[in-house]
């Protein structure tokens, strides 16, 4: 999947219990796991705010964009440079 999840990362850097976070930010421990496995197909902008939040962090330390098997970033091209 080209979105990669870091909550793992933050919450490492925190120091925090995936318990604690769930807690703070007012969703279930399943749905942050869901969200946290990278299983998740949609994620609330609310969810999102909430999470930067409690982990006093930006989106993109949560969530970035990895090109998968035959993908390329954008700017990339198959054809050669002239």
């Amino acid at each position: 999947m080209p979105i990669v999840v870091d909550i793992d990362v933050m919450l490492a850097r925190r120091k925090m219990p995936v318990g604690v976070l769930a807690e703070r930010v007012g969703i279930t421990p399943a749905n942050l796991a869901v969200l946290k496995n990278g299983r998740a197909k949609a994620v609330r902008f609310s969810t999102l705010e909430a999470l930067c939040e409690v982990l006093d962090c930006q989106v993109g330390d949560l969530l970035r964009w990895e090109p998968g098997p035959g993908e390329q970033s954008q700017g990339q091209t198959d054809r050669p440079v002239p």
